[in-house]
């Protein structure tokens, strides 16, 4: 299989491993490998067909070199820029905390990528909803590897293809309730799965339009509200006002990074609304800095029945 290849000199030293990584659905993503010479590897279904990316960082010489296969691989290499966050610009952003300010000193080249792909962040987002890390990374394994396709070229370490792309749309709306059950996702997320799977087409096609207005299109499903949308712009359109409201971990974590209380929800958007509309990046700085409240209690325990009912999304 033909490879292509591009080598990208971004304008500032990019951090290609931590942008890359939001794209990353757990240690065992079957769509994301990291290679031992520390290349990153994405099987990824773009509008032209599926492909398969490796993308290295030569921080000696200022560079990016990537290389891709298969019929959406030049749309991949052309689309390597936004990835890694070229289009992002942090300078009408006042951090306004000192905590931010020092966040913002030990990372200044941090920027927030864009795929331009809705449905591939859409179907993890959808999963994760209102269950533990563990049982959502373990269903979104599930469903690419019983329905999704091996990624075109080499794989990691040559190793062979070990690399998987998410199901298309038209597998989605296949796929019978009781395998859904088999990979522990409950009626209300598949239901929201082969609603969005029903328009997916449209959906993508508003990933090209300003934030607020796929916000707007987004939670006109059933089924996906605040969190998902944002869970999806902050992936597809590196959009830096979305805030995962209705996160486990995201308020209690930045009301404990900057005023030492944990936050709920309402504490946690009367706090951010000065920052509109560049919300979302003090979430992402308290994240960066690896600021988290001390997880002294019990964590959240998977189920061990379904259905269940889902309050994030």
């Amino acid at each position: 299989m033909q490879e292509v290849t591009r080598v990208w000199r971004p304008e500032w030293p990019c951090p290609v491993a931590r942008v890359l990584g939001q794209h990353r659905h757990g240690g065992g993503d079957p769509t994301y490998r990291v290679d031992a010479r520390g290349t990153i590897w994405r099987g990824v279904r773009t509008p032209l067909g599926v492909a398969t990316i490796a993308v290295a960082s030569r921080p000696a010489d200022g560079e990016v070199h990537a290389s891709a296969w298969g019929p959406g691989g030049d749309w991949l290499l052309e689309s390597l820029p936004g990835l890694l966050g070229a289009h992002d610009d942090w300078s009408g952003f006042d951090p306004r905390h000192p905590v931010l300010a020092e966040a913002m000193r030990h990372h200044p080249h941090a920027r927030l990528g864009r795929s331009g792909l809705v449905m591939e962040a859409l179907v993890p987002a959808i999963i994760e909803q209102k269950v533990t890390g563990q049982e959502a990374f373990a269903g979104f394994r599930m469903l690419v590897r019983r329905f999704g396709e091996r990624a075109p070229g080499p794989g990691p370490d040559g190793e062979g293809q070990k690399l998987w792309v998410q199901p298309d749309a038209a597998t989605l709306r296949r796929i019978p309730s009781w395998e859904w059950l088999r990979m522990h996702v409950d009626p209300a997320r598949s239901r929201t799965i082969l609603t969005a799977a029903r328009v997916a087409d449209s959906l993508e096609r508003a990933g090209a339009l300003d934030p607020a207005e796929t916000d707007r299109r987004l939670r006109t499903l059933p089924g996906i509200g605040v969190w998902t949308s944002a869970e999806v712009r902050q992936r597809a359109q590196g959009d830096p006002d979305a805030v995962s409201f209705g996160d486990y971990h995201v308020a209690k974590d930045v009301g404990w990074a900057l005023t030492g209380t944990p936050f709920d929800d309402e504490q946690l958007a009367a706090f951010l609304e000065p920052y509109r509309p560049q919300r979302g990046r003090v979430p992402a700085l308290i994240a960066m800095a690896g600021l988290h409240r001390p997880r002294h209690g019990a964590r959240m325990a998977p189920r061990t029945h379904l259905p269940a009912k889902v309050t994030r999304w």
